[in-house]
């Protein structure tokens, strides 16, 4: 396969003679793998094992979040939407943890500025609502979804010390107040929502909350990695590479296990390079012959300037 999805641009183009319209076309119709990129429709392409497997059923038979750690592009994330998937297609309602998030912020957004706004309008003559100002966030559609649901607190460990300890009543009680009426938002549905939490081990987190959770961490193993493959191979939008992926999981394996590398790629970086491979028709036999630092594609693997330095000066 080489439908040119990744050479879309050239140096090489004469500015007088460059079509513009022409490239913008190119640009429109080449769409990279619709799933590749997309949690939710790489869902059903996931594959647990074994271990995993039994940390999610504790985590569903107790009622506890999962939390799960493991290096970023080890599919801590997308296991929130596989099981969201796996029930039925039932709602994953997502947070993205950042460095200056409260728990607040999970739950409800209130635009106090267009409020008091509103409040000093005097032209209509009627007294603004608080409610009418406040935007429901991931735990409080959770809480009030109908039905079944996931709810993802990704990267927990980007958010400040007191966060998670924040959250203490919410994942014990599955219940908050409403920030301006007399009483509690508490979920709807038949069971409160699963909840799975995602942790990049930048930092340690608080005792009283590990002790709420279910933990489990996402090992990279090769065996991960060929299940990952085998699953992908089943995906009709995915490109075949069936042709190179041993090649290129050799030397995947081989580029982890350099001690040069401070960043490693994981399984994310191997389908997206694969896909690159495929595209520009890079056979088993090229890519047999390269050394690591003179992989092609390599950008989609290394993403880190001095990792990039440290593993030319081994090789050099």
């Amino acid at each position: 396969m080489n439908d040119n999805r990744f050479e879309l641009v050239s140096a090489l183009q004469d500015p007088d003679r460059h079509d513009r319209p022409a490239a913008r076309q190119r640009l429109e119709t080449h769409l990279p793998p619709h799933t590749l990129l997309d949690f939710k429709q790489s869902a059903k392409y996931f594959r647990l094992d074994k271990n995993l497997e039994i940390a999610i059923n504790m985590a569903l038979a107790v009622g506890a979040p999962l939390l799960l750690t493991g290096e970023p592009g080890t599919g801590k994330t997308q296991v929130a939407y596989y099981l969201g998937w796996y029930f039925d297609d039932i709602p994953v309602f997502a947070y993205q943890v950042r460095s200056t998030s409260t728990a607040e912020d999970m739950k409800y957004d209130f635009d106090a500025v267009a409020y008091l706004r509103t409040a000093q309008d005097t032209a209509t003559g009627k007294a603004s609502r608080r409610q009418d100002f406040l935007r429901q966030k991931a735990l409080w559609q959770a809480y009030e979804c109908p039905t079944p649901s996931v709810l993802l607190i990704d990267e927990i460990d980007k958010a400040p010390r007191d966060f998670p300890n924040d959250l203490l009543l919410e994942l014990d009680k599955h219940r908050f107040r409403h920030p301006f009426e007399d009483r509690d938002i508490a979920y709807s549905a038949p069971r409160p929502p699963i909840v799975v939490i995602t942790s990049n081990a930048e930092r340690r987190l608080p005792d009283a909350f590990l002790r709420r959770c279910i933990y489990y961490h996402i090992e990279l193993t090769e065996e991960l990695v060929r299940a990952a493959l085998a699953a992908w191979n089943r995906n009709p939008d995915f490109p075949d590479t069936r042709a190179i992926q041993e090649v290129a999981l050799e030397k995947f394996m081989d580029l982890r296990a350099q001690e040069a590398i401070q960043k490693k790629p994981a399984t994310a970086e191997l389908l997206v390079w694969l896909a690159i491979l495929s595209a520009r028709g890079v056979t088993a036999e090229k890519l047999r012959d390269c050394k690591l630092n003179d992989l092609p594609a390599k950008e989609a693997l290394i993403k880190d300037i001095e990792d990039r330095k440290r593993l030319d000066d081994y090789f050099r």
